[in-house]
């Protein structure tokens, strides 16, 4: 009897597998069979032509509500934010971007989120992490734009909804009661960033606020910390350990960490062992600012590290087409990462890596796991990043994205 399968893709390489073509079958929204010559029919067949097949790709960090509002924005936040290189104005940057959320209305917002996660379906990323402004200048409109668009797509890019008190929890007048409605709301993640307060105790306060809330709704805890030109600032190493003692342990996201470029190297290593007992992952975004977290010490270390869009054309980056191999291909020139084992790790940062960073489980191109993968038209993975083009085809939750209606969608 000829097994049945809903997808099959023929003549495709694994990256383990450089010397041989193979065949991957699809059925009941998972793996179902993978190796060469597989006998079975289905209704759709993909000829891969000897291109590379693999897990599919994952962002962990996108400031969804912001994208495409360049245009609502002058020069000054992106200026004070890269302030000569030292990243020394980070905050007045932030603070100047701020200003965009006086406009905030949910139409618009989701409009723009609707583009942007077109596109991540169009360059094969099925899993994002978005991180929406909870204020009294955001209120929960970004929020409720948020909420829409990762209904709309699921099942064709899942949305990990994160309430984020950009502006800080302590120093924003109502900022902890819009948190605590976005997450009755439905938002699936906590979201902080702890350094943007005025004192340590503040950014402490802070730090205990995002995890009681984390507490209260069984969520993760995603943070944006120690994102400035300043290595006194230390919330990155607070973050793990509020971790650690409250049993969080492989539920935390750390993003940015920029002022680690500067720390010393003998504290990077022991914050290196500590983010490890935390569980605690590391999202960075090398090419929207001057600064960065010190990825390849990290990884040489045994932490997980992956990379983020970050951005789309907005006050702090004018570029991005929530293309993860784009991102990738930046990051390997601005981490010198140019050797063939490293471009491998790149991969995995874009793939495997920012999955675990998401807690996705199985996110991984074997028999009995999620049917999330890409098929690129790339042979290998130094190729990939070469063109960073979009896949032949990518198939989302068990089935094949309509590619054509992706892209007239990034484009509405």
């Amino acid at each position: 009897m000829v097994a049945r399968f809903d997808i099959v893709v023929r003549r495709a390489r694994l990256r383990r597998r450089p010397g041989e073509l193979c065949d991957i079958a699809v059925a009941g929204g998972r793996i179902a069979a993978l190796g060469p010559r597989l006998e079975g029919a289905a209704p759709v067949e993909i000829d891969a032509r000897g291109g590379l097949a693999t897990e599919s790709f994952v962002n962990p960090h996108l400031h969804l509500c912001k994208v495409y509002t360049l245009s609502m924005m002058d020069d000054e936040a992106a200026r004070a934010y890269q302030s000569g290189g030292d990243m020394g104005q980070a905050m007045k940057g932030i603070e100047l971007a701020a200003r965009v959320k006086e406009n905030y209305a949910e139409g618009w917002i989701l409009e723009n989120a609707r583009r942007a996660l077109a596109l991540a379906a169009r360059y094969g990323t099925t899993h994002v992490r978005a991180l929406i402004d909870v204020d009294g200048k955001a209120k929960l409109e970004g929020i409720k734009a948020a909420l829409r668009a990762r209904e709309e797509f699921r099942g064709v890019v899942e949305v990990q909804v994160v309430a984020f008190a950009q502006d800080g929890v302590v120093r924003e007048p109502g900022a902890a009661g819009y948190m605590r409605e976005a997450m009755a709301l439905g938002a699936d993640v906590v979201g902080g960033i702890p350094w943007i307060e005025y004192s340590a105790a503040d950014m402490s306060a802070h730090i205990a606020f995002c995890f009681d809330l984390a507490a209260e709704h069984d969520a993760d805890v995603s943070m944006l910390v120690d994102d400035a030109g300043d290595a006194g600032l230390r919330t990155l190493e607070e973050m793990a350990l509020a971790a650690i003692g409250r049993g969080w342990q492989g539920r935390v996201l750390a993003h940015h960490a920029r002022a680690m470029a500067l720390y010393p190297s003998p504290y990077l290593a022991r914050l290196t062992e500590l983010m490890k007992r935390a569980g605690l992952s590391l999202v960075s975004d090398p090419h929207t600012g001057p600064l960065h977290a010190r990825v390849k010490e990290l990884l040489a270390g045994g932490a997980n590290v992956c990379l983020g869009q970050d951005d789309i054309s907005d006050a702090y980056y004018p570029y991005g087409r929530n293309n993860m191999l784009e991102v990738a291909f930046l990051a390997s020139h601005l981490l010198w990462m140019t050797l063939r084992p490293e471009m491998e790790t790149l991969y995995d940062m874009v793939t495997t890596r920012a999955a675990a960073a998401m807690g996705l489980t199985q996110h991984a191109l074997e028999p009995g796991a999620p049917a999330n993968l890409v098929v690129l038209e790339a042979p290998n993975v130094l190729e990939a990043l070469r063109e960073h083009a979009a896949p032949l085809a990518v198939v989302s939750h068990g089935r094949l994205v309509d590619a054509a209606r992706m892209k007239a969608l990034a484009a509405a």
